[in-house]
């Protein structure tokens, strides 16, 4: 689905739009947050043949959009509860980030087989040979799956000729790598937070528009109603996210018109970061002193490795992210500014949170969030007349955007600065594969590797909150790294 104009992303871009538009002209909040809802869902349009069902789930996501929890289902909460403490002008957030809106879900079966009316009912019936319990009889020339004696082996979809029976499994639980998708006792879909890494790939494969991040456009519009300076920072996924046809220079004229002092590139931390990193690499992977080493960029991944793999911990690179690096730049330059950073990434929501380092971001916001507060404002990047240049960073920082760009960024530092040094390097995208890697690099497989991960099919041009699909984005973010000044950074 991702790229694609569907009703669940046309719905979370109103709220936005809609959720943006009553901090700039709301004069009553709590009224108006309450109208709402009867705003978004015309009487005669409900998707879900449920007026009532749909307003009470638009009610559930607005409050996510402005940053407060899901309300509980055993006792009663009011739709404003919590908003006078949102309605501020400084970074508000109440874990966690991801949630399940219950009233959404669908309840998905999480992994059955079952026939389908493809089936011939032939003669030879090789899923009924071919099925380890006995699960699989005919009835009325057609096979038929006994769901309490299937033991979900497979094996008879695998031998079906026909191809006829399908493999059902819930899709947002298919998306997560670390198995954080439970169900509750109605067999809808929840989170186990203790194992949830926030990548929010759930989020975007849910066909129900079920499952949700917490938003603070609606604190970032406050802070730019203030007297505060607030530059914003882009990451390099930002490419062909807003129209074809918006270019760097545009984009950047377009969040000053919406009123940020100014623009950076991100990729000027990732170069910060391509260069720490090689330097790691070279002095102490390629010495000896570590196994391998891990990126640090993609913060998903990150947690990941400590969660589950705390072996690894000390193999993680302590370079800044392309985010903190870009932001501590923004500071240096600016003491007194606030720092945005607008990205394609749920998770990076969370690393700006953080407690254990200094981040110096102040908010984070997506390209799918900086859409609906561009709509409500009436801005068009498409056709703004560019007034700034967007510029500084290197192509190897701008290709941290896709996957295994932050890995060959690196081994161009190396093969640059260190020519002597050998450099083998690995890369992982997709949680899942990324477990499969550690792994690996558990059982001393990969000694010797630099090891890029992203818990995002694709890279960041794959994350949550992104606009269009992977193969435009990928296009988009090659030209922009094709069209950098240099190819690296100059070393230090």
């Amino acid at each position: 689905m991702r790229g694609i104009d569907t009703q669940v992303r046309r719905t979370r871009r109103r709220i936005f739009k809609e959720v943006a538009d009553l901090a700039y002209h709301s004069d009553n909040l709590i009224d108006d947050v309450e109208a709402l809802p009867y705003k978004i869902v015309d009487y005669d349009e409900s998707q879900y043949q449920n007026i009532y069902r749909e307003r009470a789930i638009v009610r559930e996501r607005i409050r996510l959009a402005m940053g407060l929890s899901l309300r509980p289902e055993n006792r009663p909460v009011h739709l404003t509860q919590g908003l006078e403490e949102s309605n501020i002008s400084e970074k508000y957030y109440e874990p966690p980030l991801m949630q399940v809106i219950p009233s959404a879900c669908n309840a998905c079966p999480e992994n059955r087989y079952q026939v389908t009316d493809k089936c011939m009912g032939c003669v030879a019936h090789p899923c009924r040979e071919v099925c380890p319990r006995g699960a699989i009889s005919m009835q009325n020339g057609r096979s038929v799956i006994d769901q309490e004696k299937c033991v979900r082996c497979g094996k008879c979809k695998a031998v079906c000729p026909y191809d006829a029976i399908s493999h059902q499994v819930r899709p947002c639980a298919g998306a997560c790598g670390v198995g954080a998708i439970k169900n509750d006792e109605k067999g809808r879909a929840v989170i186990d937070n203790d194992l949830c890494v926030s990548c929010g790939q759930c989020m975007v494969n849910c066909p129900f528009g079920a499952i949700a991040d917490k938003s603070q456009i609606f604190q970032l519009i406050r802070a730019m109603q203030s007297d505060r300076k607030i530059i914003a920072q882009v990451a390099p996924a930002f490419a062909g996210q807003f129209g074809p046809d918006v270019t760097p220079d545009m984009l950047k004229t377009a969040l000053k018109e919406l009123g940020f002092y100014d623009v950076y590139e991100t990729a000027l931390g990732a170069d910060c970061g391509a260069m720490a990193e090689a330097e790691h690499y070279a002095k102490e992977v390629a010495t000896g002193n570590l196994p391998f080493s891990l990126t640090s960029c993609c913060p998903s991944w990150a947690v990941l490795a400590k969660r589950f793999f705390p072996e690894t911990i000390d193999k993680i690179s302590n370079a800044l992210t392309p985010m903190v690096a870009t932001a501590r730049i923004i500071k240096r330059d600016h003491p007194d500014a606030m720092v945005v950073f607008i990205g394609p990434c749920a998770s990076k929501k969370l690393e700006a949170s953080r407690r254990t380092i200094r981040s110096d971001v102040d908010f984070v916001i997506t390209f799918e969030e900086l859409a609906g507060i561009f709509e409500a404002r009436g801005i068009l990047p498409e056709q703004i007349q560019a007034a700034d240049e967007l510029d500084g960073a290197t192509g190897a920082g701008r290709g941290y955007g896709v996957a295994g760009g932050v890995a060959n960024a690196i081994e161009e530092c190396v093969r640059e600065y260190y020519p002597d040094v050998e450099v083998n390097i690995e890369h992982a995208e997709s949680l899942s594969e990324c477990k499969k890697m550690l792994m690996l690099a558990k059982a001393g497989k990969k000694n010797g590797c630099l090891i890029e991960g992203m818990a995002c099919p694709g890279g960041c041009i794959a994350g949550a909150g992104t606009n269009i699909s992977i193969p435009a984005a990928q296009k988009a973010l090659d030209s922009f790294k094709n069209a950098a000044a240099k190819r690296i950074p100059d070393r230090e």
